[in-house]
């Protein structure tokens, strides 16, 4: 009884493994075909746009305002909140800065 429920899930086991294994094979594929499309996509809507230097002063602007903002409505105050604003402060910036040079 052991041995055919486990020659059975070994079964199962091996033909899930090749069928895995041909679909990263195929996506693997129309990643390749796909990189020239993807070439011309890049060039023409993707182009230089915002750079760093630009993005961080955006990013840092927008992130004193929004965060200050925040402050003011938890109402302890700019101060009360300062421990958890510092950590928020950049996490928020880093995200927010990567972005605008990403999209823009």
């Amino acid at each position: 009884m052991a041995d055919e429920n486990d020659s059975k899930d070994k079964k199962e086991a091996r033909t899930l493994a090749i069928v895995l294994l041909v679909a990263v094979v195929a996506l693997a594929g129309a990643a390749l075909l796909a990189m020239p499309m993807l070439a011309d996509f890049n060039a023409a809507y993707l182009a230089s746009g915002v750079d760093l230097k630009e993005a961080a002063i955006i990013a840092f602007a927008t992130t004193m305002v929004v965060l200050v903002i925040f402050a003011i409505a938890a109402g302890d105050g700019l101060l009360g909140e300062l421990q958890f604003m510092l950590l928020g402060f950049f996490a928020f910036f880093v995200v927010l800065w990567l972005l605008i040079a990403w999209i823009f």
